[in-house]
């Protein structure tokens, strides 16, 4: 309920931005860029890996420095899990996680037009794990668990957004961390039997990610 709720004022806060930013000249951006993203957890040896993301955002001015961003963003990010293979040598298990972001965040225009930092929320749209065929029966180093036991994760998910973007009015530079500040593991424990081989605990993690993206202002 609280995600459906936090989602329509996204929306809503989203439409009435679009008919004040118009009036204002809003500013279309298009984006693209690598990421490295982690998760935080104690239930697992995890590794950062690389991966990319890229959309469309809308800047407009709101009130003297102030402006707001709005805008969607496809991601394709991974990181690695210690684990080790049926004949019992080590090896890093790769997930890749790819879905949907939309933000809404303050801007803070420190030179007008070229240098500004970026904050607020971000909804993230999850797609389950992926993982190469030829890993998943790989055991997970410190439990019972099976490598394609822990892809289904949670759908819906929350990150919290800092950012410094730089440049002219028409190319820009901007790098962003992202926290996942809810449990994306959290629909695992949900599963009959995983809690169990996970040495009975339960499964959380968070999400991190840093981003360096190029934005091109139309």
């Amino acid at each position: 309920m609280k995600t459906k709720a936090f989602l329509f004022f996204l929306l809503t806060t989203t439409l009435a931005f679009s008919q004040y930013g118009y009036r204002d000249g809003n500013r279309i951006g298009l984006s693209a860029g690598v990421s490295q993203t982690t998760l935080f957890t104690s239930n697992f040896d995890v590794k950062p890996e690389y991966g990319f993301a890229g959309g469309l955002s809308v800047r407009g001015n709101y009130f003297d420095n102030w402006s707001m961003i709005y805008g969607m963003q496809f991601f394709n990010n991974s990181f690695s899990v210690a684990t080790l293979t049926p004949s019992f040598l080590n090896k890093d298990t790769k997930y890749t996680i790819s879905g949907v972001q939309i933000k809404l965040l303050l801007s803070y225009n420190i030179v007008k037009d070229h240098l500004s930092v970026d904050f607020g929320p971000v909804l993230q749209v999850n797609g389950k794990l992926s993982l190469d065929d030829m890993d998943e029966n790989n055991i997970i180093k410190g439990t019972s668990l099976k490598a394609n036991q822990i892809v289904d994760v949670s759908t819906l998910s929350g990150n919290a957004y800092i950012g410094v973007s730089g440049g002219g009015k028409v190319v820009r530079l901007l790098v962003f961390y992202q926290y996942g500040f809810t449990n994306i593991m959290s629909n695992l424990n949900s599963k009959d039997g995983l809690n169990a081989l996970n040495n009975n605990k339960s499964f959380s993690g968070n999400l991190a990610t840093i981003n360096g993206q190029i934005i091109f202002n139309f």
